[in-house]
């Protein structure tokens, strides 16, 4: 079968590695990929906010569907449009991607339906965010309302702090505000669960835990990941149920009662507090890097599982996973997350000796090709994964090979998974 898959980060290499992998795929394009999928697809230089030109490729080459890698074509509504068409492509519709395309959009439902998440208020203009904010017990969340790559989210101290976040949102930092969401700030340990839905049944998809922000120990702004492992640590079969209890199956009764059926995979953000899981925000796709993370555990064909929410018969596959532990570190251009460079050369790649094989990968992210060489292309550049016994391990052999590199615009953080990790 012929395959599309939108997107250009590190999340839509790993799909198309593993893809790739399968018998039964004949060839995949990529819309527009990067210099790692141009060597097992075919890139096309395509902009995935451009709906028809999307829908005349997939004619055009007779693509049998496609897979949404990113956010923001789904919030659009991709998938609703290319159904016009009778194209056939993974993830949810427009309505069900307001999960994550509007923070208050899933408070509401939160709210509705019981599920456990912080106490919220939700404010129009300056004035009423700023007056709540006289009133508040800090630290406290702030949130901006639609898409913001990961960065939308303030954690302020003070009262400074937080007229600072909300001036930046309503100033349009992050697009035209029309609200803007205050929370209060949950202490506890932060996990990302996971789950693959055909629109009638549902199957547990791992978990993991990324680390958003830049600098060691987590500190720093946040960024689109700096890393992540799998599975978490926190992860037990009494959490386990109280998440798909309390959470999961609630929301998607939600949706079903206006009228939607989820499908795709769907990442719950978690907050654990003594025990118990509180929802911080939904993602309505694959986490980048937890994609590429969770990915080399799969032990059966990713172009099954794909095609069997596709075909609405995920309930009769059975997922198996790997033991192993998968740990993967980000690799940056220097200045990220604020300004920095693009178009620098890297070179080295070939010597690490890393053919994706079956415990080893490189993901690339950031890059693309120019004259046959690769060069870097965005603030997350290359990512490094290594599953193996221990975390430990993994990330020894990953630092190792990102010092062997030594691409000299790149840093990283040295310390992913240190909350696992016995030192």
């Amino acid at each position: 079968m012929k395959i599309a898959l939108i997107g250009s980060g590190g999340r839509e290499h790993a799909l198309c590695h593993f893809l790739n992998k399968s018998k039964k795929v004949q060839k995949i394009f990529c819309l527009p990929g990067n210099a790692g999928t141009a060597s097992i697809a075919e890139n096309l230089s395509i902009n995935i906010n451009n709906f028809e030109e999307i829908k005349k490729t997939v004619l055009k080459n007779k693509i049998d569907f496609v897979i949404i890698g990113p956010e923001k074509p789904l919030v659009d509504g991709l998938v609703d449009y290319l159904a016009k068409f009778n194209i056939k492509a993974f993830g949810p519709n427009k309505i069900a991607s307001q999960l994550e395309g509007s923070k208050i959009f899933t408070k509401q439902m939160c709210e509705k339906y019981n599920i456990p998440t912080a106490k919220f208020g939700v404010f129009k203009n300056f004035k009423s965010a700023i007056d709540f904010l006289d009133n508040s017990v800090f630290p406290i969340v702030i949130k901006a309302d639609g898409l913001a790559s990961g960065k939308g989210v303030y954690i302020s101290e003070n009262k400074e702090e937080g007229t600072q976040a909300v001036k930046e949102i309503f100033d349009g930092k992050f697009g035209e505000p029309e609200q803007i969401l205050i929370e209060e700030f949950l202490n506890g340990e932060e996990m990302s669960y996971f789950i693959i839905s055909d629109g009638k049944s549902y199957k547990k998809f791992q978990t993991a835990q990324d680390h958003k922000r830049v600098f060691e120990g987590d500190m720093g702004k946040n960024t689109g990941g700096m890393g992540a492992y799998s599975p978490s640590k926190l992860i037990n079969d009494n959490l386990d149920d109280k998440i798909i209890k309390k959470i999961i199956e609630p929301t998607l009764k939600g949706l079903k009662e206006l009228g939607v059926s989820y499908e795709g995979f769907l990442y719950a953000g978690l907050m654990i507090k003594n025990g118990e899981p509180y929802l911080i925000e939904y993602n309505v796709r694959m986490g980048d890097p937890e994609c590429q993370t969770i990915l080399p555990k799969l032990k059966i064909d990713l172009f099954d599982v794909i095609k069997s929410c596709i075909d609405k018969n995920l309930e009769s596959l059975n997922l198996n996973w790997s033991n192993d532990k998968s740990l993967c570190v980000v690799l940056c251009s220097k200045g990220y997350p604020d300004k920095f460079n693009n178009e620098i050369e890297i070179t080295n790649l070939e010597k690490l000796k890393i053919n994706n094989n079956d415990n080893e990968f490189i993901f690339h992210a950031g890059t693309k090709i120019i004259d046959d060489k690769i060069y870097s292309n965005g603030g997350r550049v290359l990512n490094f994964i290594k599953t193996s016994e221990n975390f430990k391990k993994s990330r020894e052999i990953i630092i190792k090979k990102i010092n062997d590199l030594n691409w000299v615009n790149g840093f990283f953080r040295k310390d992913i998974g240190y909350r696992v990790i016995d030192k």
